[in-house]
C-alpha cells in the first residue's frame, strides 16, 4: 500500500512539516502528501487569493487559513522560547487584516520604455510587477500604475530604483532612491504626480540623503495622540491594528509605572503612548529629534537623548532610576542592553521584538538575573508572511 505523510506544523522559513521532519514547500498543517510527492490540500489549506503567490516574495503563507496562520506565529513563539529552556503563558496571536500595510519599500526596474514595480521573488533580485497586492493598503497600492509612468520620466532607460511608501496623517509619503533625470519637465511631472494623487511628500535620495521635492505642509504621524514629524523613510508599525496591539501589551506590562525609560524609542511609539516622566533613547538623529520636538510642543514631560545603545547601553546604576523599562530593538535584539537590565532592579520590563530568536536570547539572559517572564502577546502585521513580533512582559522577583 502506498505510504503517505501528513503536515502537522509549518516551520519557521514557511515550509510544511511532517512527523518525521520532512520539509514540504507550500503545504499546510493538514495536508496529506502523496507517494509521489504531490500535496492533497487539508481543511487549513485555502485557495491563495492572490495571483502573485507564491512567486511574490511578499507572502509565504497564502496558503493557510486564519487558523493555521495563527497557529503559526504562535508557535514560532513558543519553539524560540523552548529552545532557550524558557516557558510563558503565550496568548492568542492579534493579526492584521489584508490589504492594511501602511508602510512598504517596493523596487522598480525600467527596461526602456516599461517600469517594473513591486516586490522581488523570493531569493531573488527578480521584481515582480504587480497588478494587484493583498498586504497593501488601498491608497498605497493605487500609486503604482501612476508611479510607472513618473518613473519612466524620471529613471535612465536602464536602471533601478527603491521606492518607499508610507501612508501618513497628511495621504501618502513617497521616497525614491535612485539617481534621476533633472530637467523642468521632470520637476513639473514630480508636483503634477504629487498633487493629482494627494501625496503628502515626494523625495529624491541619489545617495547624498533625501531631498524633498514636494511638501506643502510638514509631514506628522500621530502616535499616542501627539503628532510626531515623520523623517523621509522612517520607521512606523507596519499596520495600524499591529501598532494598537503593541501598545495596548506595553501599557499592560508597566502599568503604573511614574518614571519610564523607552529604549529604541524611534519617533516615540511607546514614548507617547505612556504616562509618567519619559527619558527615551534612540539612535537615529533625525528620529530623537522628531520625538523631542514633538514632545516639546504637546508640552510632555520626555527627556529625548540622541545614544547609541548597542555601543553605549543605560547600565544599571541609570536603569535603576525608573520603574519600568520598555525596549522596542532591531531584528538583532538588545543583547548588551539585556546584560545591564539583568543586573537591574527596575521592577518591570516590556520587551517588543521582530524576532522571536534574538528576543528569546536576550529573554534568557534577562530572567538568570532574577526577573520572570510573565506572559507574551504574539502580534502578526505582517500578513502571511513569516514575520512575526511580539511584546513581553517582565517582573523583577524579589
Amino acid at each position: 500500500m502506498p505510504v503517505t505523510d501528513t503536515i502537522v506544523r509549518v516551520a519557521a522559513r514557511g515550509d510544511g512539516v511532517t512527523a518525521d521532519g520532512r520539509h514540504v514547500a507550500l503545504a499546510a498543517p493538514g495536508d496529506v502528501i502523496r507517494p509521489d510527492g504531490s500535496v492533497e490540500p487539508g481543511a487549513h489549506h485555502q485557495a491563495p487569493p492572490c495571483r502573485h503567490f507564491p512567486v511574490c516574495g511578499g507572502c509565504q503563507l497564502q496558503h493557510l487559513d486564519e487558523e493555521s496562520y495563527s497557529s503559526f506565529v504562535f508557535d514560532r513563539i513558543a519553539s524560540a522560547l523552548t529552545a532557550q529552556g524558557l516557558s510563558a503563558a503565550i496568548r492568542p496571536p492579534a493579526l492584521s487584516p489584508p490589504r492594511t500595510r501602511r508602510r512598504a519599500t517596493l523596487h522598480a526596474e525600467r527596461r526602456g520604455r516599461q517600469v517594473l514595480l513591486g516586490f522581488t521573488e523570493g531569493a531573488s533580485h527578480r521584481i515582480v510587477d504587480m497588478a494587484e497586492c493583498w498586504v497593501l493598503a488601498p491608497e498605497l497600492f493605487a500609486l503604482l500604475a501612476p508611479l510607472r509612468k513618473l518613473l519612466a520620466a524620471l529613471m535612465p532607460e536602464r536602471g533601478r530604483a527603491n521606492v518607499h511608501l508610507a501612508s501618513t496623517d497628511r495621504g501618502p509619503d513617497v521616497l525614491i532612491e535612485a539617481r534621476i533625470t533633472e530637467s523642468l519637465t521632470v520637476a513639473e511631472e514630480i508636483i503634477a504626480f504629487a498633487g493629482r494623487n494627494g501625496l503628502a511628500r515626494f523625495a529624491v535620495d541619489e545617495g547624498m540623503g533625501p531631498e524633498v521635492r514636494w511638501e506643502p505642509e510638514p509631514v506628522t504621524i500621530a502616535l499616542g495622540g501627539v503628532p510626531v514629524p515623520f523623517p523621509p523613510a522612517s520607521f512606523l508599525q507596519a499596520t495600524v491594528h499591529g501598532e494598537a496591539a503593541l501598545v495596548a501589551a506595553v501599557r499592560e506590562a508597566v502599568d503604573g509605572a511614574m518614571a519610564t525609560a523607552d529604549l529604541f524609542a524611534g519617533l516615540g511609539t511607546f514614548t507617547f503612548a505612556l504616562s509618567g516622566k519619559l527619558y527615551a533613547a534612540e539612535a537615529a538623529r533625525d528620529a530623537v529629534l522628531a520625538l523631542k520636538a514633538a514632545a516639546g510642543r504637546a508640552g510632555r514631560p520626555v527627556l529625548a537623548e540622541h545614544r547609541d545603545l548597542f555601543r553605549r547601553p543605560l547600565v544599571p546604576a541609570e536603569l535603576d532610576r525608573f520603574d519600568a523599562i520598555v525596549l522596542d530593538p532591531p531584528r538583532a535584539g538588545a543583547r548588551e542592553q539585556a546584560v545591564q537590565l539583568a543586573a537591574s532592579r527596575a521592577a518591570r520590563i516590556a520587551y517588543v521584538s521582530c524576532n522571536p530568536s534574538s528576543f528569546a536570547r536576550d529573554a534568557k539572559i534577562i530572567c538568570e538575573g532574577g526577573y520572570r517572564l510573565d506572559w507574551v502577546q504574539p502580534v502578526g502585521q505582517f500578513t502571511w508572511s513569516t514575520h512575526v513580533e511580539l511584546a513581553a512582559a517582565f517582573s523583577r522577583q524579589g
